[in-house]
């Protein structure tokens, strides 16, 4: 028989779920049915979260009682969405999946629960039982054998010791005399702190000093006796004042092992629930607990707002040196503006604000500042409990609600033991986590490693520094280089997650002055971006206002209200630092209201470091390159003089990345009216010393032939300089030659050979021959004795004059060769000197698939038909 109703219906809003919450507990403790509100309280904010949130209909709520419990409806319209039921009743549902949790709650919770379908509707409802009390008690627990009884002495002495404000010890009964030795008149007027041996391991619990200011307070510590030992007690505290006003704390004390004497009874468990609390691990995690920790702890936030009927709950996790907490899980906050906010932990004895304590604020607005999280965000009473594992603060978990005065000492009571459970199951679920991040902070560290390494190219160093922070640790990145002859840092690299912001971010970032690059600031914050978007932003908006209502519908934001929300968040500066030298800086920030986590930082640092030596490296390898190359410029001729009745062209290609001055060289000078010498040649190895050998020669090579002296003179003479280089000496193989053009046509040519690879001659009729015979090559032997070879160029003669690194180009075992390099020339007949020397380069190129090994020089000298 139903003796009371109850009916609401709620529209399908967020704020839906905590009015029916209420909704709930009102009309339960109505009917005087409080041992029931927990239980149905955190079942109805499930099952109407599925109606309005998940169905999108409005819910009916509907609360019926009889005479041995409770039956709770909830209705909504949506009965195409079929509940899984048969899956939750043999445990087969995913506990994170979304249809299946509030019923796996009903499943645990009630007595007996269903789901009900019509046409127009689908109804959810569960049952629970009445627990059977006698007559006119608060509680009460069922009937036990005696072995069952909590142990006592065979007299239980209750120590009664009142404190007064100063914390003195102002009554002291006789049973506290009894239990500690100590006669009244020893223990008065002396502070309650002097006896107490608290706590037993150094670094964990409340101060004696804390529990004493709470209004409440209940929990276990030591007194030291009369003679010397520690007597464990159970202790509950009462703070009261006189007709006066003047406070006071009562302190009731058994013997640690007879603490149901003044133990606060917790409510009856429900059928099923294995007499384990119901404001413990299995309430508050829920069960199987999630995998991983963000679940966890938002589970965690959701159930304790519940718990305590509040509009929003946050938990928050202490950084790894403890001086901070960071906001990991809300519910009812903004979880943009929220999310991964710091607080610091306010140490220091008797500090009742501090993180390490209990704490219960009545209303904000009395108390601002108290709560900086909570600012701005509507909430006026709050409660908040310190999570702790073997006395360490871990976290803090609180609960607000939008009606002021909402909570006391008996929810900070409640809230504690339940925080208590979970400390060590979050704390584990921290560290795993913790675990699986620095594992893949290694993976991302060796990856970018290999990258970083993979490149000697600054601006490709830059850009991969910047790709690999956006978006895996950044919004947005930024890159300041440092030039030598500068101090001021330039700005040589942006990078957004979304590319129409780039311009944004890079014209904002030139119009403020760069960060600043002291090094002893470490990782450190920098607000000039965020102050110079958001000025903008402001200017824009009012720009659009002035324009007046009838722009309205027209004026579109601005890239500066975008640049504002992209460079919105927090931004810091990490230095680039380079054995020993600042090279530059990494800006990394984050969108609007956000804020970068520790472990985020500290990966960020350890990439900055490989960067900064990557970076170094590419800017050192430039340097490098730029000196060999204007080295290896200097080493051949500026430009070839034009000389009447011969064409001529030369190609050069150095090996490698460009950053070795190459052994080949080739020249062609004036050596007087109507003469010219040309030259081409080889020094052994590369670098520095073959350089030294390069510039020797062809230096050497125009002053000696412009003294008039022939060629084996010429190269005698510097085979000798050559040798007086000593050890830095190198031996080399040269073909020299001097040029005559003729009036009529055709030209004479006088040449020696030493070591090179012989000259080609090219008659017109496609006969290739060579065109010298070997001789001893320079930088071996001091007495050389060469000699000097001449020819006649006829009309359509080519000669051709290359390095070894054309004829000796190989694939596998193939080698172009003597043979190979005339067959390419027997067809270039008729063609122009630099149409011979192409077909000779490209057939080089052709004939291997990888990239030649050795420099290579061509020079082809052609006389005109």
């Amino acid at each position: 028989m139903i003796t009371a109703r109850a009916a609401a219906t709620f529209e399908p809003v967020g704020r839906s779920v905590a009015a029916a919450r209420g909704f709930v507990r009102d009309t339960l403790q109505g009917w005087g049915l409080d041992d029931l509100v927990d239980d149905a309280v955190v079942l109805t904010s499930e099952l109407v979260t599925n109606a309005v949130v998940h169905a999108g209909t409005p819910a009916e709520v509907h609360c019926l009682r009889d005479g041995s419990g409770l039956r709770i409806e909830i209705v909504d319209r949506h009965p195409e969405r079929e509940l899984p039921v048969g899956h939750v009743r043999r445990g087969a549902v995913d506990p994170d999946s979304e249809g299946g949790r509030g019923l796996m709650l009903c499943a645990a919770l009630s007595s007996r629960w269903g789901v009900e379908y019509t046409a127009a509707d689908k109804r959810v409802w569960f049952r629970l039982d009445e627990p059977v009390l006698p007559v006119g008690t608060r509680s009460a627990g069922p009937v036990v054998t005696d072995d069952k009884l909590p142990l006592g002495e065979t007299q239980v002495h209750v120590a009664v010791v009142q404190v007064d404000a100063a914390q003195t010890v102002s009554a002291w009964n006789s049973d506290a005399t009894d239990l500690f030795g100590y006669p009244s008149e020893q223990v008065i007027g002396k502070p309650l702190g002097d006896l107490a041996a608290w706590p037993h391991t150094p670094g964990t619990g409340t101060g004696i000093a804390e529990a004493l200011a709470l209004s409440r307070w209940e929990g276990s510590y030591g007194l030291r006796a009369a003679d010397g030992r520690t007597l464990p007690v159970y202790a509950t505290h009462l703070r009261v004042r006189d007709a006066h006003g003047e406070p006071s704390t009562v302190c009731l004390l058994v013997r640690e092992h007879e603490r149901a004497v003044l133990q606060s009874h917790t409510r009856p468990s429900a059928p099923g629930d294995h007499d384990q609390s119901p404001e413990g691990l299995d309430a508050l995690i829920g069960s199987p607990a999630p995998d991983d920790l963000d679940g966890l702890l938002q589970r965690i936030v959701e159930r304790a707002r519940d718990m305590l009927d509040g509009d929003a709950a946050f938990l928050l996790l202490a950084t790894d040196d403890e001086t901070e907490l960071e906001v990991r899980a809300s519910t009812g906050l903004s979880s943009t503006r929220q999310r991964f906010a710091r607080v610091v932990v306010e140490t220091g004895g008797g500090r009742y604000g501090s993180a390490r304590m209990p704490s219960v604020h009545g209303d904000l607005v009395d108390e601002p500042g108290a709560v900086p999280l909570l600012s701005g965000t509507g909430m006026h009473a709050v409660v908040t409990v310190p999570l702790k594992v073997e006395g360490r603060l871990t976290g803090s978990l609180g609960v607000a609600s939008e009606t002021p005065g909402r909570y006391t000492n008996e929810e900070a009571l409640r809230l504690q033991f339940a925080a208590d459970r979970v400390a060590l199951a979050v704390e584990s679920a921290r560290l795993t986590e913790l675990e699986r991040l620095r594992r893949g902070s290694l993976s991302f560290l060796v990856e970018a490693s290999e990258l970083l390494a993979g490149t000697l190219d600054r601006d490709q160093t830059l850009a991969l520094m910047a790709q690999m922070t956006v978006p895996t640790l950044a919004t947005w990145c930024a890159v300041y280089t440092l030039p030598e002859q500068s101090p001021e840092p330039e700005l040589a690299y942006v990078l957004h997650e979304d590319e129409d912001r780039i311009d944004g971010i890079k014209a904002l970032l030139e119009r403020v002055p760069p960060p600043d690059p002291d090094v002893t600031r470490g990782v450190s914050p920098w607000t000039a971006p965020a102050d110079a978007a958001h000025d903008t932003a402001l200017r824009s908006s009012l720009r659009r206002l002035a324009l007046g209502e009838a722009h309205k519908g027209t004026a579109a934001p601005g890239t500066s209200l975008a640049t504002a929300a992209a460079v919105g968040g927090e931004t810091v500066v990490l230095p680039l630092l380079a054995r020993n030298r600042v090279i530059g800086l990494l800006v990394l920030g984050r969108g609007a209201d956000e804020r970068f986590r520790q472990e985020t930082l500290e990966l960020a640092g350890d990439l900055s470091r490989r960067a900064a030596l990557a970076l170094d490296n590419a800017r050192l390898y430039s340097e490098r390159t730029a000196i060999s190359q204007s080295l290896q410029r200097s080493l051949l001729p500026p430009e070839l003089p034009d000389i009447d009745g011969v064409d001529v062209e030369v190609i050069y290609r150095a090996a490698g990345a460009g950053n070795e001055v190459g052994g080949d060289f080739y020249d062609l000078f004036p050596i007087s009216e109507g003469a010219y010498g040309f030259a081409i040649g080889d020094v052994c190895g590369t670098g520095p010393l073959a350089a030294a050998v390069t510039g020797l020669a062809r230096h050497a090579l125009r002053l000696l032939a412009r003294e008039g002296l022939n060629g084996p003179a010429v190269l005698e003479r510097l085979n000798a300089a050559i040798l007086d280089e000593g050890p830095r000496a190198r031996f080399l193989t040269l073909l020299y030659g001097e040029l005559r053009p003729r009036p009529g046509g055709g030209a004479d040519l006088r040449m020696v050979c030493a070591g090179h690879p012989l000259p080609l001659r090219l008659q017109q009729d496609g006969t290739v021959t060579a065109a010298a015979t070997p001789q001893p090559l320079l930088g071996v032997m001091d007495d050389l004795e060469l000699h000097e070879e001449t020819y006649v160029l006829e009309p359509g003669d080519v000669l051709l004059c290359v390095t070894d690194g054309v004829t000796e180009r190989r694939e596998g075992t193939r080698m172009l060769g003597d043979d190979g390099l005339a067959e390419v020339l027997s067809s270039s007949t008729g063609l122009t000197a630099g149409a011979v020397a192409a077909r000779v380069m490209r057939a080089v190129e052709r004939f291997a698939a990888d990239s030649p090994s050795d420099d290579m020089a061509i020079l082809a000298l052609r006389i005109p038909e």
